[in-house]
């Protein structure tokens, strides 16, 4: 019988549904695309598989397109309107090719909101023409969702000062806005038009921004195809309530604020930020975090993540009466799928479908007060058998 790694990932996102989740998610952030320059792919069709898989809405706009972006943003209205309302469109612009015009055209055209790339066009949120594009979504009460990675001087500080200026504008940090989080999180509560999406893998940032961030500022997303939809909403629905959101408030990260946002009205504010996360993570926990993480950094490097691998495998070995054994147990049968399941990326992809496993058992050992799917017929010998 053939398995896939969705095989393996499904049924965490099952038992998280049926624990309270929204009946539907919305995903503020996926592209389509297939000119790339760092070869990554995705088709309107894949997308709406992906998002199919994981019971999604999604907001999409283009890949970086190096020859510009009109035909690219027509491809993504196209791909709306045949959508059959499971996509809703955003336009992606570069400052330094008639951006406005361009803009203005899409949204006349049903694009809901602006992507902008700073480090991909290489330029500055300060400059007069984000100025501008950033009038023009509050004129339309519309979001502007901003790439925030690291490498871009100023991105937070500016997207403050433009917040202010603009308060009608919806400004969306990608990536748990991991450039400013250290600062950004005590600033949001006074700018209540700034908000963080949630496309990152790992669980100590995410757990950050959930615990230290208003929760109506926090919008769930994938960053397919560079992430999936399944697998960001295991996450996603793990680390919130790891912090303590309650299931109103995980209503609106994990779609009814995007809903809102991208129908004009005013975003609701589901209460202050849960704070500070209780005690802190089981020693034996923290070994399988620590040595699941070398491994994913190992793999994103184009390393050999062999060494750390069988070093978190080994760490899940507390014995059938051990501390956190079930938990322990789901670590290792991620760990032990990924040996069987991992391959090669596939065209248009970066990285190993399966490396996604890793992620999970990551972010399962960092949530262990989540609940797990039941298994009741599956054998609990925690061990990890290495040569």
């Amino acid at each position: 019988m053939f398995v896939d790694v969705d095989d393996y990932l499904r049924p965490h996102l099952e038992a998280l549904m049926r624990d309270g989740a929204p009946d539907q998610l919305f995903d503020a952030h996926t592209h389509i695309g297939a000119n790339d320059p760092d070869g990554m792919k995705q088709s309107p069709a894949e997308l709406l598989a992906v998002l199919h898989a994981a019971q999604a809405r999604g907001v999409v706009f283009p890949m970086h397109e190096p020859d510009g972006y009109p035909p690219a943003n027509d491809a993504v209205l196209a791909a709306v309107e045949a959508s059959g309302g499971r996509l809703v469109a955003f336009c992606r612009v570069d400052p330094r090719a008639d951006a406005v015009s361009e803009a203005r055209r899409c949204m006349d055209a049903g694009a809901r909101g602006i992507k902008l790339h700073p480090r991909a066009e290489s330029f500055a949120l300060s400059e007069p023409v984000v100025r501008e594009l950033v009038a023009l979504a509050h004129d339309r009460s519309a979001p502007v969702l901003i790439h925030a990675g690291r490498g871009i001087p100023a991105l937070g500080r500016d997207t403050v000062e433009l917040s202010a200026e603009f308060p009608r504008a919806r400004l969306i940090l990608a990536h748990g806005a991991i450039s400013d989080l250290a600062w950004l999180w005590a600033e949001l509560r006074a700018h209540p038009n700034v908000f963080v999406d949630t496309s990152w893998w790992h669980p100590s940032d995410l757990l950050a921004l959930f615990a230290l961030a208003p929760p109506g500022q926090i919008l769930w997303a994938s960053d397919s195809p560079y992430g999936d939809p399944l697998f960001a909403a295991i996450i996603g629905l793990r680390c919130a309530r790891q912090a303590g959101l309650t299931p109103a408030q995980l209503t609106a990260v994990m779609g009814g604020q995007l809903d809102r946002l991208l129908s004009g009205e005013e975003p609701l504010d589901v209460g202050p930020a849960p704070g500070v996360i209780g005690p802190g993570l089981h020693p034996l926990l923290e070994r399988v975090v620590v040595h699941a993480t070398g491994a994913l950094q190992r793999q994103l490097a184009q390393a050999d993540p062999t060494e750390p691998l069988e070093l978190a495998r080994l760490a899940c070995a507390v014995g059938e009466q051990g501390p956190h054994a079930v938990l322990m147990s789901e670590v290792l049968e991620l760990l032990d799928a990924f040996d069987r399941l991992v391959q090669p990326p596939v065209e248009g992809r970066m990285f190993p479908d399966a490396l996604r496993l890793v992620v999970i058992a990551l972010v399962l050992a960092r949530t262990p007060d989540v609940g797990l799917p039941e298994r009741p017929d599956a054998p609990r010998p925690v061990r990890a058998e290495i040569d």
